[in-house]
């Protein structure tokens, strides 16, 4: 199993989308962790009021392969320090604690995403990557900063990327490409309709498609080969798209970024070194012409 924690937290994001007697399970583990890895799913349906029959239906709404898999990842996030959770900001509040409410929520979002990551769609990113013949990151509002940074850290390898936040030059690019190319469509909400349309050109074209969403079943998630996520906590009402969610993004785009240098380690330091030495050689240059 290439994670055993992100239980309670895959619950917590997806209790509200859940049928009725699932969401009695799964509110019933989420006030009693500690019993509920204790029990057989034919003793939580009692428990919850439901049947083992919905414990195993719920296993297979929030992606895990077992009720095993379930308990196991529960059990982890138990051995983990309890969450304070998400915090807002009140109005008129001392600077002090804002600074340590947002950085609070940053380290529980990064925690949350790391916690639910799939290492196989990991590996499976990765390889996509790192084979790819271009790169397309796509993403509007908050969700295209993530995709800029994806750029600029891809093209300092040599990698022949491009970032959008225009649905038509993405569009125009997008309709060049095939077999071969990959196209990540980045979206909290995993609904934004300009990087579903775009995933669905790039699908018609054969590229190979990755998603980086909230955790959750979403069009956008629906319409890649792999599927990436953060965590779909609910938020506090000053913590939007701009704050803790875009920062796990970009945490999600640190991962594959190292771990693509990592497979191409000698080949990235080779760049990076060329790369360094192409901005020290257009500082040196502007420094000359200052002094002249």
């Amino acid at each position: 199993m290439s994670h055993v924690k992100g239980g309670l937290v895959i619950l917590k994001d997806l209790l509200h989308s859940l049928p009725p007697s699932e969401q009695k399970i799964a509110q019933y583990i989420l006030d009693n962790p500690e019993e509920s890895i204790l029990l057989t799913a034919a003793a939580l349906g009692r428990r919850s009021q439901t049947s083992s029959a919905a414990v195993i239906r719920l296993c297979k709404s929030v992606g895990f392969s077992s009720f095993q898999e379930l308990k196991i990842r529960v059990s982890g996030d138990l051995r983990e320090k309890t969450s304070i959770g998400y915090r807002d900001i009140e109005p008129n509040e001392d600077y002090r604690n804002i600074i340590d409410k947002v950085t609070s929520n940053t380290i529980q979002a990064l925690k949350e995403t790391v916690d639910i990551m799939n290492v196989g769609s990991l590996e499976k990113a990765v390889d996509a990557l790192t084979n790819a013949k271009s790169i397309i990151f796509i993403g509007f509002g908050a969700s295209y900063l993530a995709a800029l940074d994806a750029e600029q850290k891809f093209l300092r390898i040599a990698k022949q990327t491009n970032s959008f936040s225009d649905v038509h030059s993405a569009a125009t690019s997008i309709a060049n490409k095939g077999k071969g190319d990959v196209v990540v469509g980045i979206s909290f909400s995993g609904n934004t309709q300009e990087v579903t349309k775009l995933l669905e050109l790039a699908q018609q074209k054969k590229a190979t498609t990755i998603s980086i969403s909230k955790y959750g079943n979403s069009i956008v998630a629906d319409l890649s080969d792999i599927q990436l996520h953060t965590s779909a906590a609910r938020e506090a009402t000053f913590r939007s798209g701009a704050t803790s969610s875009r920062i796990a993004q970009l945490h999600i785009i640190d991962i594959l970024f190292m771990c693509v240098a990592s497979e191409e380690y000698d080949r990235t330091i080779k760049h990076l070194d060329e790369t360094r030495e192409a901005i020290s050689f257009i500082k040196e240059e502007s420094s000359i012409k200052r002094k002249k």
